[in-house]
């Protein structure tokens, strides 16, 4: 029995998933809303079982499932812009469709939920900056966050710009926009791991989706959280952490808290077991 509970939380996020495709899918009248929830739900939960079971590379696992699912065929093939910009311009139009959906479930209200756990395992940018050599980062974390402000306000100001000018096919501009988007955020992410030594600085510095997340993310349900009677201050979690997160630290103020993405380096890594 005690081993059977120790999958619950992969079930019960399934039936999460499960609730918001069912509920989208008779909401808005379309199947595709049972597919995608369903789908992504599973990936996740698949995930989260074989985090349970150790396996090695179970978060690069729905990295690839969810990441190239959204990349490839919700972005190239069905021609959906997943970025900001497509937030933007269905919160324009009025429409709660595609971007806002997945924004509202992902990344403004989930977060409430499983904080920046997106950022760990949804993310098709995250998904290729992952692979590079600098897992842990090499070097302080640099106070440049307030970038990912101006990253934030230049999306916005591009699609209300593109509204107020009455530009025509702007659903064309949207696609194009989101290739061209995706190229610049791969070259500038690829370009600041090498520069800083560290495959997050994207995420840290750059990223506008954080704006949304962080924010989100301090009230999260899910937490990484430190037993005091096990932990021996050894330093192990801070040293493997990619996001420069004190996960000794319970209280929702620790230090880089919001920045937690979920990636179970520091419980996998802690010699006490404690995390």
């Amino acid at each position: 029995m005690k081993q059977l509970k120790k999958y619950l939380p992969p079930l019960i996020l399934l039936l999460i998933f499960e609730a918001v495709a069912v509920t989208l899918w008779l909401a808005k009248n379309n199947l595709f809303y049972l597919f995608n929830f369903s789908y992504i739900g599973l990936a996740v939960s698949l995930g989260l079982f074989l985090l349970i079971r150790k396996y090695r590379y179970a978060r690069r696992i729905v990295q690839l499932l969810v990441g190239l699912y959204m990349l490839v065929f919700l972005g190239l093939i069905s021609r959906e812009n997943m970025q900001i910009e497509g937030f933007w311009y269905y919160l324009f139009t009025g429409v709660f469709e595609a971007a806002t959906i997945h924004y509202a479930v992902a990344k403004i209200f989930g977060p409430l939920i499983f904080g920046r756990g997106w950022c760990g395992y949804a993310c098709w940018t995250a998904m290729v900056l992952d692979f590079l050599p600098y897992k842990v980062p090499a070097a302080p974390r640099k106070n440049l966050g307030w970038i990912r402000y101006i990253t934030f306000a230049a999306s916005l100001l591009f699609v209300a710009a593109l509204f107020l000018a009455k530009v025509g096919n702007i659903e064309r501009i949207m696609f194009w926009a989101f290739i061209v988007g995706n190229i610049a955020y791969y070259a500038v992410g690829i370009l600041l791991v090498y520069r800083f030594k560290d495959n997050r600085a994207f995420c840290k510095y750059i990223c506008p989706v954080t704006v949304f997340l962080k924010p989100m993310s301090y009230f999260s349900l899910i937490r990484i959280q430190c037993d005091p009677d096990k932990c021996v201050s050894c330093g192990t979690c801070k040293r493997v952490c990619p996001m420069d997160v004190d996960v000794t630290d319970n209280a929702r103020s620790r230090r880089n808290g919001t920045e937690c993405i979920l990636c179970m380096e520091c419980v996998k890594h802690c010699p006490k077991k404690a995390l």
